[in-house]
């Protein structure tokens, strides 16, 4: 299993499958949108596709309705549950990479008109309040369930990086962005200059 080559939308299927059991593909579907699909974007049409790819490579088992649609169920096989606690275990060497279409439109900024800033600026501080809106009503809904306290933590750091995205969108309608600048000083020390965690230590549970 070494030489297979399994994708990011690969351990997606295997880890939405090890989180919510045996599941369609339409399962899968609404899954990802109500959760990774906040923050992971990807095809739909892939969630009907890989799962019979992991199932030929013996990640998966599949059962198949023998009447009406014939629907599809998978669940993991011991393999599969391998694979996907091996990949959660590994190092992620690959670094944060946001594609943002309003931060590729602001870099062209000048080849524009000057209010397209302006309007680029407080489309993108309605949407990242939504966004917030809808994150914080999650928080409200699911915080208390102590089953759902490990896919919280996904949540907060949505939630630190909608309001990091508000704070400068909100900065350069006002035409503060020095502030931004101001407040990173600040926080420098705290952040960049203490001691880098120890990796092999054991985990804090604050």
């Amino acid at each position: 299993m070494s030489e297979v080559r399994l994708s990011p939308s690969s351990y997606v299927v295997l880890g939405m499958i090890a989180l919510r059991g045996p599941s369609t593909p339409y399962d899968l579907k609404r899954g990802v949108s109500h959760s990774v699909g906040y923050f992971w974007n990807f095809p739909h049409a892939q969630l009907y596709l890989e799962p019979d790819r992991l199932a030929r490579l013996g990640l998966l088992d599949v059962e198949i309705e023998n009447a009406g649609r014939r629907r599809k169920t998978y669940s993991l096989t011991e393999a599969g549950r391998d694979a996907l606690r091996r990949w959660l275990a590994s190092p992620t060497e690959e670094h944060f990479e946001m594609r943002d279409i309003a931060e590729l439109k602001l870099f062209f900024n000048e080849a524009g008109e000057p209010e397209n800033v302006t309007a680029l600026a407080r489309d993108q501080i309605r949407q990242h309040r939504d966004r917030i809106a809808t994150y914080e009503s999650m928080v409200e809904r699911f915080g208390g369930n102590p089953d759902a306290r490990p896919r919280m933590i996904t949540l907060e750091l949505g939630l630190e990086m909608e309001y990091a995205a508000l704070r400068f969108w909100t900065a350069l309608d006002r035409g503060e962005v020095d502030h931004l600048r101001a407040r990173r000083d600040t926080e420098r020390a705290t952040l960049l200059e203490e001691p880098a965690p120890d990796l092999a230590g054991p985990a804090s549970d604050a």
